[in-house]
């Protein structure tokens, strides 16, 4: 049976791959509800020795000031006694290292690729996973060592910088902190503890580790740390024995050093009575216990945001829609739904469900009319320009009885002026179409992964428009000319005459050129064009609503139905390329879906088969 944490070590690591981790993400992550140890320390307090201690190989990097300067995520699998052990780093796959002292190499070649060869950090982690008969299952994050001051080739910040990274980690309730002190300090001094004491006052997840206790002055001991009395925490202390410089420069093998580790403790007069609670191998499995009831603890929290992750991502796959089938016949189809999803939106704007529609009403019941009002009719028929127009009217021969010549020319010119507000209606219905297009494309979410698809679209809807425009016009004008070329004849036998007294109407000729009369006439095309202007402020929405509104929600999009039905398999194809970043986004929840569903499916098998 698989123990609990070579499950969640698994579980980490695939996290890893994905992305799926980050002590800086702002957003709760499968990474974060999984309980890891984080080994926190001081330079030069020894943590690289106690991990090597832990794993029983040399494999670190080693050297005065910031050796480690990015996170180390150490996976440890415990394998059957025999077997070979072996070293793999994500970054290289599935590549084996056996040689230990190689990989202590990668690991100073790969922090060197992101941070360069100077002395600067990165939050990016490496991460390392150990296959041996010899360790635990484990997981440990290294973290650069906690300092107080830059040195040079370090910038001002690098302080803040290391304590931030660290903080990241530490702070999140399923960390478990494992911090490193030399005995050699005074506790009360110790970077590690002042830090766990911030984020963890109670103590509860703080393992308190003291190294160099070989190399305290003689005569004195650390038992007032290691039995409590200095600084109480919930678990209890450990003292570790490194192995010495010397040690390290003579290639001791690490299983022998833990074989020293064991003598020192059990030999000593001051650690003899502790000494089955002292070294790294009881480090290892305290911790390795702790890390197996911690996890058994929170697996009913970590199994809710699995299955709460797993909708979310469902939902977000939904909304972000599926992967489109390489088929041309299934391309056709798709794209003639995405047009009808598009159509929908778009009338939706039309007939008053979506916003946009009211703007055409707006055009007719205010625009129209003021424009009409603002007509330069006064001008038009002032007592001077009738006279002008009436006198040129009648030539040579003046009028008998009523100038008509002269009433058509007025009349004509006065509706003339029309054309103006009518052609402006056209355009700005027009110009609200070309808007409500626009928006509805932005509208549909199931459009929004296709860019070339909606460009088409837009192209072929605003192609349409144009069409839609060009014939409201042209129907628009028509009905102006209309107007024009027939008048209406009722409404001048309406008109008030002068009457003789045998009932003939009749004006004398000395009145025809008076001032009067010419008022009487611009008074009359003046009644003549408000009739007119009536009929159109009503005839005109008609002809630009029939030609350009209904015509837009049944045919705006029939001319592209029938180009796009003539395209071929690699053509259609080319419309439904996605949005690159959408792409990415589909396939980033894809495989964190896959994830999650697998992490919910690999729990689910080691529960039952406790």
């Amino acid at each position: 049976m698989e123990s609990v944490i070579g499950l969640v070590n698994r579980i980490q690591r695939a996290c890893t791959v994905l992305g799926d981790y980050g002590a800086d993400n702002a957003l709760p992550t499968l990474w974060d509800s999984l309980p890891t140890i984080v080994v926190v320390g001081g330079q030069s307090s020894g943590k690289s020795s106690v991990l090597e201690s832990i794993v029983g190989r040399d494999f670190l990097p080693r050297g005065s000031g910031i050796v480690t300067r990015r996170p180390l995520v150490l996976q440890l699998y415990k394998t059957e006694q025999g077997q070979e052990e072996y070293a793999q780093f994500l970054h290289q796959g599935n590549k084996k290292f056996t040689d230990f002292s190689l990989v202590r190499k990668e690991i100073q070649e790969e922090t060197d690729r992101v941070t360069g060869k100077g002395k600067q950090i990165s939050p990016l982690p490496i991460n390392l996973s150990i296959y041996s008969p010899n360790v635990v299952n484990l997981t440990l994050i290294d973290l650069p060592g906690l300092t107080k001051v830059a040195v040079e080739g370090q910038p001002e910040s690098i302080v803040q910088d290391i304590e931030n990274m660290v903080r990241s980690y530490v702070e999140k309730p399923n960390c478990i902190i494992l911090a490193i002190t030399p005995a050699n300090q005074d506790i009360a001094t110790s970077d590690a503890i002042k830090l766990a004491r911030e984020v963890d006052p109670a103590g509860e997840r703080t393992f308190g580790v003291l190294t160099k206790l070989d190399l305290m002055d003689k005569g004195t001991n650390a038992l007032d740390v290691l039995e409590g009395r200095s600084y109480r925490l919930q678990h209890p202390w450990v003292g570790i024995v490194n192995r010495s410089q010397a040690d390290i420069n003579r290639n001791v093998d690490m299983l022998a050093a833990r074989r020293r580790e064991r003598e020192f403790f059990a030999a000593s007069p001051d650690y003899g009575h502790i000494a089955s609670r002292m070294g790294s191998e009881y480090l290892a499995k305290l911790l390795s216990k702790k890390l197996e009831s911690v996890i058994k603890a929170r697996i009913p929290g970590i199994m809710s945001l699995i299955n709460q992750s797993i909708d979310e991502l469902e939902a977000e796959l939904d909304h972000l829609g599926r992967t489109v089938v390489v088929d041309a016949g299934a391309h056709l189809y798709t794209i003639l739904e995405l047009c009808r999803a598009f159509d929908h939106v778009f009338k939706e704007h039309l007939d008053g469900g979506r916003p946009g529609g009211d703007r055409i009403y707006g055009v007719f019941d205010y625009q129209l009319p003021a424009a009409i009002r603002k007509l330069p009719f006064d001008r038009h028929i002032s007592l001077q320009n009738v006279r002008k127009v009436v006198s040129e009217a009648d030539g040579y021969q003046p009028h008998l009885i009523a100038p008509e010549h002269g009433y058509r020319r007025l009349i004509e010119g006065a509706l003339n002026y029309f054309k103006g507000p009518a052609e402006a209606s056209v355009d700005a219905v027009h110009f609200i179409l070309k808007e409500l297009v626009r928006k509805s494309i932005g509208e549909t979410q199931e459009l929004r992964r296709f860019p070339a698809l909606q460009a088409d679209i837009a192209a072929a809807a605003n192609e349409a428009l144009e069409r839609f425009r060009d014939d409201s016009k042209k129907t628009v004008l028509r009905m102006v000319d209309m107007e024009s070329s027939y008048l209406t004849v009722d409404f001048f036998r309406k008109l008030p005459q002068e009457v003789d007294k045998g009932g003939n109407p009749t004006v004398s000729s000395v009145d025809r050129y008076t001032e009067g009369h010419f008022r009487r006439i611009g008074s009359n095309v003046s009644s003549y064009v408000v009739m007119v202007a009536e009929a159109l402020r009503n005839s005109i929405p008609k002809a630009v609503v029939h030609c350009q509104v209904r015509e837009a929600k049944q045919s705006l999009l029939d001319h592209f139905y029938a180009q796009v039905g003539k395209r071929e398999g690699r053509q259609l194809a080319q419309l439904l390329d996605e949005d690159p970043v959408l792409m990415e986004r589909r396939q980033q929840c894809g495989r964190r879906l896959e994830l999650y569903k697998s992490a919910r499916d690999e729990i689910d098998s080691v529960l039952w088969a406790r």
